[in-house]
């Protein structure tokens, strides 16, 4: 049988997974829901069903928080039913490539390789890819030239801004703030306003549909929790103001980092930058205004990238089907002489 080829990003929130000759074939989230500390029952989007519905006998878990694995035996475990899924529930030779952040530790991106090693596939090759360097592949962008370009990835728990230039990184950021904190940020305003205590799912509701990055915006929808003054089920309206005054702090922290970033960015690439502007990808770069709001504080153009949440994974289906981006990829015994 004929070793296959998977690109996997193993997200914070979703997971996904392309496939030589057939493009991107899952993606789903990256949770899974563990019966008794020991049964497996299910993983991705069944398992994110049951989050904040299960009884104490189930245990729902995302193992990759921050953007790295913290839960390196459940994420073998969900690596290795998502694996098995892809492949039809047959053991077949495969060759990997994963995206990893670029600002963490070398024992941290290890963990990555690891993990693939551990989940009961037959693994003929890994190879690392810097997530943002895939990132900007995903978007359709050119980067083995000396033209620089400027990524923006807006994930579940972080934030990644990358300058990069020749196929390698010039500059990069990570900072802790993401589309769960703005989540966060949200249950805790509308518990704080309104006495109401709501769940994660409602949150990430809240933002898809009212979260701005401006005010003005004059939106408002019903949802449903649980009154904290006397403990019964409630029904309230939430406004979209109230969401921009929950989030707007952690939107003004995201573009301050990018504009450290390009105070330190060498001047023949901030050239280039002018040119072209920011590339913004990841899912919460879908909020409305957010390219408006990085404009005004930047002067620069700014890109909103279709299919924002799927462009590093996108990258990693370009560097398995073109043989010269090939690479841009390096395993694990490169690891030691890179950042």
């Amino acid at each position: 049988m004929a070793a296959k080829t998977y690109g996997i990003d193993l997200g914070t929130n979703t997971i996904k997974v392309y496939k030589k000759g057939e493009g991107v074939i899952l993606h789903e989230r990256n949770i899974i829901a563990i019966e008794n500390k020991k049964k497996v029952i299910a993983v991705g989007d069944e398992a994110y069903e049951m989050n904040e519905k299960a009884p104490a006998t189930i245990k729902v878990v995302s193992p990759v928080r921050s953007g790295v694995i913290a839960d390196i035996s459940n994420m073998q475990r969900l690596l290795t039913s998502i694996i098995s899924k892809v492949n039809g529930g047959k053991k077949s030779t495969s060759t990997f490539y994963i995206s990893v952040p670029t600002d963490i530790t070398s024992v941290e991106k290890k963990s990555f390789y690891d993990t693939v090693l551990a989940s009961n596939s037959k693994v003929k090759d890994i190879s690392i890819v810097e997530k943002s360097i895939a990132d900007a592949l995903g978007v359709g962008l050119d980067i083995t030239n000396a033209r620089g370009v400027m990524v923006v990835n807006i994930g579940a728990d972080t934030t990644e801004i990358s300058i990069i230039s020749l196929g390698g990184i010039v500059l990069s950021k990570l900072i802790n703030v993401g589309g769960n904190k703005l989540d966060e940020s949200i249950k805790l305003y509308v518990k704080k306003k309104y006495n109401l205590a709501i769940g994660s799912k409602t949150a990430e509701t809240i933002k898809i549909n009212l979260a701005s990055a401006l005010p003005g915006s004059d939106e408002t929808i019903a949802v449903f929790g649980r009154n904290i003054v006397n403990g019964l089920p409630a029904q309230m309206d939430i406004n979209s103001e109230m969401v921009y005054d929950s989030i707007k702090e952690y939107l003004h922290t995201i573009v301050d980092a990018i504009k450290v970033i390009l105070e330190r960015t060498p001047p023949e690439i901030s050239s280039d930058i002018i040119e072209s502007g920011i590339y913004v990808t990841g899912g919460s770069s879908a909020i409305k205004g957010l390219d408006t709001l990085i404009a005004s504080n930047t002067d620069l153009k700014v890109n909103i990238c279709d299919k924002a949440d799927s462009t590093v994974v996108e990258g990693l289906g370009r560097i398995i089907e073109e043989p010269d981006l090939k690479e841009l990829a390096y395993n694990i015994k490169q690891m030691t002489t890179r950042r």
